[in-house]
């Protein structure tokens, strides 16, 4: 592998071993993920907002 493969690579568990610590001592909740959904779905499908679709998850 290239350097920048390895780094991106350690990056990469870097973050994931980050997400996990994160969430075992409740820093990211399943109401944060859902918070983020539907953020993430309003900017995707913003023109279905705009014609009055509500896209609030629950």
């Amino acid at each position: 592998m290239t350097r920048w493969r390895w780094r991106a690579l350690i990056l990469l568990i870097y973050v994931v071993i980050g997400i996990y610590i994160a969430w075992v001592y409740d820093y990211i909740t399943v109401g944060l993920l859902r918070d983020l959904a539907e953020a993430l779905l309003a900017v995707f499908l913003w023109f279905l907002v705009l014609l009055g679709i509500d896209l609030h998850i629950g």
